[in-house]
């Protein structure tokens, strides 16, 4: 086992996971450590991804805490072993860690789910739209601060268009296509923006209509990123100070819910790429 400095979100996911196996064995760690002929430090270590732990090391986790998920044990495996130093790496010193964790855990996603009620999703985000969002931002931010973002924001849309792009569903609520960010022409390119996107196969834009009335999740943004296996699957929830993860069971299986009843209210594809069309139209 080496240290490992700065560790990435990936890392952190794993080592969290591990510790959350051991708990549910339930075995302290100086139970474990003992087991497999190590010290507790160096094991509370690995669990707190100071230290990395080797293929080995992680199926012997496994078996000592009587783990049957095979294709699970694996997953944690190929986590381990990855060694992708990804592009938004370049913005490490520039931009909060957060931002970037967020682009490893969506450049890793084997799906991706989008609901929001009051803005265009990231990933469909056109760099106009995108800036003129980073320049309302509380505080203010610096106009070096704001290219920065819309660069990144624009980065993490490659996911989209690359070889193999993993499926990609959005959820908008009608009301965030109607606000003029950056004013009528801005929003008539990013509602046009959205109807190219919408063409590609693995791209699916369902709009829920003001007409829908009331509905599951009204005023959430919610942004699912799937694992490999639904028990590594992230939730990404905005909040004033940037984006916060969750992971634990529960909440998975909520917002997985709470998506699912989102776009059961919504349009169908043609449908909504109708009213995309109707809305930019009559800018």
């Amino acid at each position: 086992m080496t240290a490992r400095p700065a560790p990435t979100a990936r890392r952190i996911r794993l080592a969290a996971e591990l510790r959350k196996m051991r708990e549910r064995a339930g075995m302290t760690s100086t139970e474990a450590a003992r087991a497999l002929g190590t010290s507790q430090g160096q094991l509370s270590n690995v669990e707190v991804a100071r230290f990395g732990v080797s293929p080995d090391r992680i199926r012997s986790l496994a078996r000592l805490y009587s783990c049957p998920d095979h294709a699970f044990v694996e997953a944690l495996v190929e986590m381990a072993t990855d060694k992708t130093r990804g592009w938004w790496e370049a913005f490490r010193d520039i931009l909060p860690t957060k931002l970037l964790d967020l682009a490893e855990i969506e450049h890793h996603g084997t799906r991706l789910h989008a609901a929001h009620s009051m803005h265009i999703p990231g990933l469909l985000q056109t760099v106009d739209h995108a800036r003129e969002i980073y320049r309302q931002a509380v505080p203010e931010m610096s106009p070096s601060e704001i290219e920065h973002r819309v660069s990144f924001r624009a980065k993490r849309q490659a996911v989209l268009y690359r070889d193999h792009a993993v499926p990609y569903r959005a959820v908008i609520h009608e009301a965030a296509l109607r606000m003029k960010f950056g004013g009528r022409n801005v929003t008539r390119a990013q509602l046009e923006h959205l109807l190219k996107v919408s063409d590609h196969d693995h791209v699916s834009i369902r709009v829920i209509p003001f007409d829908a009335g009331s509905y599951p999740g009204s005023g959430q943004s919610v942004y699912f990123m799937c694992g490999p296996v639904p028990a590594l699957d992230t939730a990404q929830l905005d909040q004033d100070h940037g984006p916060a993860f969750v992971d634990s069971e529960a909440q998975l299986a909520q917002y997985r819910l709470l998506i699912d009843r989102m776009e059961s209210v919504s349009l169908s594809r043609a449908d909504s790429q109708d009213l995309i069309h109707a809305i930019a139209q009559h800018l």
